[in-house]
């Protein structure tokens, strides 16, 4: 039986760890916030998106061969995510286990209960997103938290359209309408269309928050009041 009350899982936005350059100021303050839920005896798993790295190779890699792949994108794309979560990883020191997961399902062989641990994206064909809503699978996750740079959903693109609207609360058919089905490399969605899919036969409830307003995502976990959206059955 676990010792953990229950598992939180957050899928951390690369464009919060890496928008330009490292921003080692957001990284520590989600350290503090893991930390105090740690100390109240939950168990965190932290999945690293790629950001603004993450493009950057993938435009080089365009740059350098025209005929590159899909696939061999997502590969160089879920390296990065590794990266970010390697660096993530150390920053918890003896609360984290003691490597990055690279699949959902990879045994805990050693320290298989540290209250902290990290992952980044795990195949190619979708984000890291995917392996956040796997990952809420193994540890049977009710909620998913999804830490990026905005407030809210919109109903379109709000830097393309001043009248888009803001979504508090939305249904998975609807949301999945909304990011389509497919997947594409360096692609920015809300939430990646492939983790929609699974999320919604999971029934999970994913709450996509600004993890730049960190003190939003401790409102969230303690059940009050929050700036975000709410995706559910």
């Amino acid at each position: 039986m676990s010792k953990f009350k229950e598992t939180i899982i957050i899928s951390v936005g690369g464009s919060l760890i890496y928008p330009e350059e490292l921003d080692l100021n957001f990284i520590l303050r989600l350290k503090e916030i893991v930390l105090k839920f740690v100390e109240q005896g939950y168990r965190l798993v932290l999945i690293s998106g790629g950001g603004k790295i993450c493009r950057k190779y993938n435009e080089a890699a365009r740059q350098l061969n025209s005929q590159v792949t899909p696939r061999e994108l997502d590969w160089m794309g879920i390296k990065t995510t590794k990266v970010n979560a390697e660096l993530v990883r150390i920053m918890f020191n003896r609360f984290a286990y003691y490597k990055v997961l690279d699949q959902p399902n990879e045994c805990l062989d050693k320290n298989k209960n540290a209250a902290v641990i990290v992952a980044g994206g795990w195949k190619p064909g979708a984000s890291s997103d995917n392996m956040a809503v796997n990952l809420a699978k193994r540890f049977k996750a009710k909620k998913l938290i999804n830490l990026s740079n905005i407030d809210y959903v919109y109903d379109k693109d709000p830097n393309k359209h001043p009248d888009a609207k803001k979504i508090e609360k939305i249904s998975w058919p609807d949301f999945r309408r909304l990011v389509g089905t497919k997947w594409n490399p360096g692609a920015n969605v809300p939430f990646d269309p492939i983790a929609s899919q699974l999320a919604a036969k999971l029934n999970l409830e994913v709450a996509i928050l600004n993890g730049n307003n960190i003190s939003n995502l401790t409102s969230y976990l303690k059940g009050g009041s929050f700036i975000g959206t709410i995706v559910k059955s």
